[in-house]
């Protein structure tokens, strides 16, 4: 019997490449979606896997985008689109980040349900923040999770700040693929998978020359010096191993089929940083700040939010917060020395 084909889209992306390693390390073939040959041409000389392929689709908001693409690999059974776009700079909240983000999700659906029938499972990469605001999150009282949605409204998102559109642009698209099941029983199961902050390293060291947004945060930490404040930034943090392997998870186990998956391992700020580098990258030059270490789970008082589906679908230990940063600034010493 011939292995799997699993098509995954914005297949250069950080989640999404730590997804591809470890779909090729089961035995999947892969074709990833990129926007150009030359992301495919960069993705493919670092995976070194002829069971990976790929197809260029320039404009994921377009409808149809996708039929070209799919109609070349019969052989596609999952779908995994975690291709979105997130930006805090857009001109228009409305045209740059909340259109493209539903209706690239709604014309993947479209395309699928056209000319890939065979395609049983489809798994997409929602957010956190589709199921509750930022504030919400990080509010110790909240007991949201997988049955709850961002309270953010269209008009609200569109005329709102950056953060305020990219929760809805979360939100919507999240919302635009459950309405199409409903709608239109194609012949595939949902599942979405809602990370939280994610962290850890690139899969491949070309992932450095363009950090994501995320990954800046912990970078950042760097620019401190000794007698600087720590930002107060609170919230909720995930491995980005732990999230690629959740989005495999959603298809190969049936009891995902229909769910929203949240993926959270627990919760971080700047101070748990600074104590991890403090404590294991003595030779890093410069001093940081130190703050006030927590000696204890400075969060034992936050409700848990409801993450129940996730944990029985995944089903592995997280990896924990310390060991996530330890592996994330290893790989990015290199940066760190230039900002320092």
């Amino acid at each position: 019997m011939s292995a799997q084909t699993v098509f995954v889209s914005g297949a250069n992306g950080y989640i999404a490449q730590h997804t591809v390693v470890q779909l090729l390390k089961k035995g999947y073939n892969v074709v990833g979606q990129v926007r150009s040959a030359a992301k495919g041409d960069a993705l493919a000389k670092d995976l070194k896997n002829s069971h990976f392929s790929y197809e260029v689709v320039e404009v994921l908001e377009q409808e149809g985008a996708f039929d070209e693409a799919l109609t070349k690999h019969p052989e596609v059974t999952v779908f995994l689109h975690t291709a979105s776009p997130a930006t805090f700079s857009a001109e228009d909240n409305e045209r740059d980040v909340i259109i493209p983000a539903v209706n690239g999700t709604k014309n993947v659906l479209k395309s699928i349900k056209k000319v890939a029938p065979q395609i049983k499972k489809v798994v997409v990469t929602s957010s956190a923040v589709a199921a509750g605001s930022l504030a919400q999150l990080e509010d110790p009282k909240f007991v949201g999770g997988e049955d709850t949605w961002n309270p953010i409204t269209y008009e609200e998102a569109v005329k709102g700040d950056p953060v305020a559109a990219y929760q809805g642009s979360k939100k919507f698209a999240e919302l635009a693929a459950w309405d199409f099941v409903k709608a239109e029983k194609p012949n595939f199961k949902l599942t979405t998978v809602l990370p939280v902050y994610v962290f850890g390293p690139q899969a491949f060291r070309s992932g450095l020359k363009s950090l994501n947004l995320t990954a800046q945060v912990i970078i950042d930490v760097f620019k401190l010096k000794k007698n600087d404040s720590i930002p107060a930034l609170e919230s909720l943090f995930a491995d980005v191993r732990d999230v690629a392997y959740s989005h495999i998870a959603a298809f190969e186990n049936e009891s995902a089929e229909g769910k929203r998956l949240l993926v959270v391992s627990g919760r971080f700020n700047y101070q748990n940083v600074v104590d991890i580098v403090r404590k294991n990258f003595v030779y890093i030059p410069g001093q940081l700040p130190v703050g006030t270490p927590a000696s204890k789970d400075i969060f034992d008082h936050y409700k848990k939010l409801n993450d129940s589906n996730a944990r029985e679908v995944v089903g592995i230990e997280y990896i924990p917060f310390e060991k996530t940063i330890i592996d994330q600034i290893k790989q990015y010493l290199v940066e760190i020395y230039r900002l320092l």
